[in-house]
């Protein structure tokens, strides 16, 4: 029996990652990343299609993929409407929200267009997207913002977080479904979620506004010194959209998106970088610490993960922060990947139900 292959393709903000799986197997990966100057010149998200899709296919073509062998293409799910957690097909309704950036422009949006745009030109290929950062358990309460004319919206690292909640969960021999848990996906954007009994019942924006500053985002900033800033006269409304996602947090301190590049600097004695540095910690920890609360104090462990979980000496001031809560767990990294691709295989056995995004 010929054995079947599987794409996965998650781009983020400062990345492209994606690998080949034969059947359940993992055939290659690979992380391609992208310098503040390599993607800047692009005005929106969205416009680094062509970039990201030929970098792709230009290492399967060398090395010599079968692409008739390739059954499914499984992007990263994007900035659509609030979804249900699952599988979904790409399908022309779903291209349309993601090309317009309907919630917004991340890299996560060319997840599904490059999925179906490579399976459109194979023989035997599907497209799909799995768990998209809008999967929306909030509850209701956690929707309130503080004014009737902003809500709080459910924008997060969910495939990872959900991916590591599961892992977590069998290694303790228990089910998701029947454990609290906090993550912390800390990548080029934070996102701390508080999942109770396998929903994420509350979780900061980590797109465009909310919790924590990271890499690339500003993250929460005060509210009255932001609007003076937009009605300064000094900035267009995107060049201040930029500031909040894109060219905020450590890029506008600091200049470079790359935590490992601050770290070697605050290491070296960098009094901005040292402080820099130990404040993505702080505000960490401290959004950790709120969603205990919200979670009652009921904890069965806190779930560090993202590429920023690499660093020690980052882990360990969060730790110091949090441990009396419950116990801290590292998942270095993330499982995106892996997850994308597993789910679909299951959608190609049709093990998981297909649902359709409308």
């Amino acid at each position: 029996m010929i054995k079947r292959l599987i794409l996965a393709i998650n781009p983020g903000s400062t990345s492209t990652k994606f690998s080949l799986f034969e059947e359940d197997q993992m055939v290659f990966e690979k992380t391609l990343r992208h310098s503040v100057d390599e993607i800047s010149g692009y005005e929106k998200i969205t416009d680094q299609f062509h970039f990201r899709k030929d970098l792709i296919m230009k290492e399967l073509e060398a090395r010599k993929t079968d692409f008739s062998r390739i059954a499914v293409v499984v992007g990263r799910g994007g900035l659509l409407k609030p979804i249900e957690s699952g599988i979904y097909k790409v399908n022309k309704k779903m291209k349309e929200d993601l090309a317009a950036g309907l919630r917004g422009q991340h890299a996560s949006n060319l997840g599904g267009l490059i999925a179906d745009d490579i399976a459109y030109s194979l023989p035997n290929a599907t497209a799909y997207i799995v768990d998209p950062v809008v999967v929306d358990e909030l509850n209701p309460v956690s929707r309130i913002s503080g004014h009737p004319e902003i809500e709080r919206v459910s924008i997060f690292h969910a495939l990872n977080q959900k991916a590591v909640a599961r892992a977590y969960s069998e290694s303790k021999g228990r089910k998701y479904e029947d454990l609290n848990l906090i993550i912390a996906h800390m990548g080029g954007g934070i996102s701390v979620g508080a999942h109770s009994k396998g929903r994420v019942i509350d979780v900061n924006n980590a797109l465009n506004g909310d919790g924590p500053f990271s890499p690339e985002r500003s993250g929460g900033l005060p509210c009255g010194q932001l609007v003076d800033l937009c009605f300064s006269g000094r900035y267009t409304q995107s060049e201040i959209k930029s500031m909040i996602t894109g060219k905020g947090g450590m890029v506008a301190y600091l200049g470079t998106n790359d935590f490992m590049t601050v770290c070697k600097m605050a290491e070296d004695g960098d009094p901005k970088a040292q402080i820099i540095k130990e404040a993505i910690a702080y505000q960490t920890g401290k959004e950790i610490g709120a969603l205990a609360a919200a979670l009652k104090g009921e904890v069965d462990a806190i779930i560090l993960t993202g590429g920023l979980a690499f660093q020690q000496s980052h882990i360990d001031k969060i730790k110091s922060m949090v441990d009396f809560i419950a116990e801290v767990i590292v998942y270095p990294g993330e499982d995106e990947i892996k997850a994308l691709a597993f789910n679909g295989l299951l959608a190609l056995d049709g093990k998981m139900e297909i649902k359709t995004y409308y």
